[in-house]
């Protein structure tokens, strides 16, 4: 059993990365249902929060069956990040979670996400006002270092931890690879076998299989791992990981109704939550992905990312189902 604070996970969790634009309420239901043991929110400006904008507000929505669920904030302002974590505080998450990942540009720009790995006498002052800012446990993602040359994730474990963090995530790629190249885990590895780590570890990167997911796991010795990428469009994974863990066999791919119902459960629940327009609108970005891989499918995605009628969407999935009835997915 894994514990972080409070919350006891199974042996050898896996986790929901948090994904802008990918990991919220609709999909995060979807996840959980399909086996994933800890999930995050989209990560959340603490900026955002404080100015009270609408779409960080939005961002801070859980509901019960999700949990344990965490909300994940980032930001480069100790007032700014002691502030939200205190308004995360009110919406009552499992944890809070602090974002020293992110690479893109608009985040790091601001001495944000992945930026602050420069600077590690920063990361734990920032992490020092979000412990000040809640009484719920604080974990952190984050990654090697800012490039090969300047890989530091050995201290900044070591100083976290000494905080007061209570679970570390790393995505084993620096900030300079941003989603290219493959991941190293071994330093996280190095980590793990670190006799003053007593924190959990886990591990995130090119997980997109049940098969490297066992060997990561021999291989690395860690406490969880994080799937984030291969589970847009593709829920099943974390059941597919699981099975594969306990039995050494593949469950057989899902076939295309179980890819229709989650379609469209995806879109039910996002209109629900954000809107009829936009729910549909949002929607649009995933269909590709339900349906990869299956045969002249182009004809009906075509028209699932150009109706804007809930009553008219569902009548497509209809047509879909009639017209894939006798489909193989192998």
């Amino acid at each position: 059993m894994v514990k972080i604070g409070n919350i006891e996970l199974p042996d050898f969790p896996l986790l929901l990365a948090p994904m802008e634009d990918v990991s919220d309420p609709p999909f995060r239901r979807l996840c959980k249902q399909h086996g994933a043991d800890l999930m995050y929110s989209e990560f959340i400006s603490s900026e955002g929060l404080i100015r009270d904008a609408m779409k960080s507000r939005m961002k801070l929505d859980i509901f019960d069956y999700e949990r344990p669920v965490g909300i994940q904030i980032f930001g480069g302002d100790e007032e700014a990040m002691e502030l939200s974590a205190k308004i995360v505080d009110t919406v009552q998450p499992d944890l809070v979670d602090i974002n020293f990942g992110c690479p893109v540009k608009k985040v790091v720009c601001k001495g944000a996400g992945a930026g602050v790995l420069k600077d590690v006498d920063l990361m734990v002052r920032l992490t020092k006002a979000v412990i000040k800012g809640t009484n719920l446990p604080v974990t952190v993602k984050t990654r090697l270092g800012w490039d090969e040359s300047s890989i530091n994730i050995d201290e900044v474990a070591e100083r976290l931890q000494d905080i007061g963090v209570q679970a570390l995530t790393v995505h084993a790629r620096t900030r300079a690879q941003m989603y290219k190249g493959h991941s190293d885990w071994s330093h996280i590895e190095r980590v793990k076998n670190n006799p003053r780590i007593t924190m959990p570890i886990f591990g995130n990167g090119d997980i997109d299989s049940p098969q490297k997911a066992l060997e990561y796991k021999n291989k690395y010795g860690l406490d969880g791992m994080m799937i984030g990428r291969a589970a847009i469009g593709y829920p099943w994974i974390f059941d597919e990981i699981k099975h594969y863990f306990k039995t050494g066999e593949l469950l057989p791919p899902p076939d295309m109704e179980a890819r229709i119902q989650a379609a469209q459960n995806h879109l039910t629940w996002s209109m629900e939550w954000k809107g009829e327009r936009v729910g549909i609108v949002e929607m649009r970005r995933h269909y590709t992905n339900y349906f990869k891989g299956i045969h002249s499918f182009k004809e009906y995605r075509q028209k699932l990312v150009t109706n804007d009628s809930p009553e008219e969407l569902m009548k497509i999935f209809d047509e879909i189902r009639d017209a894939y009835s006798d489909y193989q997915i192998v």
